[in-house]
């Protein structure tokens, strides 16, 4: 029943941006965290930045100072900006939602950073 979807996904130059969006059909205050992974090819599945509903945002050192995760409490929405984008930040990037009992994965959205 509960559905998460991505979108914003793309092709896109080195140093480029994106932004990539995801909603749950899930109510906000059943949500532990929400954020992002991503999956390059031969690699395993990552954690990129995860919002927690009582606490800061979890960035992978990879991405510091590049992406800004933000999250739609009220709407069960989260949304990362991704600047300054590089060869290895390719990858399927799949929304995460947490609630205490349950994980939920989407289906991802492919970004691909290439000349």
């Amino acid at each position: 029943q509960v559905r998460v979807v991505e979108s914003g996904g793309g092709l896109v130059q080195p140093g480029g941006s994106l932004r990539l969006s995801c909603a749950a059909t899930i109510n906000a205050g059943a949500i532990y965290a929400m954020g992002w992974y991503r999956q390059g090819p031969g690699k395993q599945r990552e954690l990129v930045a995860v919002a927690h509903t009582i606490r800061d945002t979890d960035y992978a050192d990879s991405v510091k100072g590049r992406f800004t995760l933000s999250r739609d409490n009220a709407k069960s929405e989260v949304y990362l900006q991704m600047n300054s984008l590089k060869t290895e930040d390719t990858a399927i990037y799949f929304c995460y939602v947490r609630t205490w009992e349950e994980n939920y994965w989407g289906q991802g959205t492919q970004v691909t950073v290439s000349a």
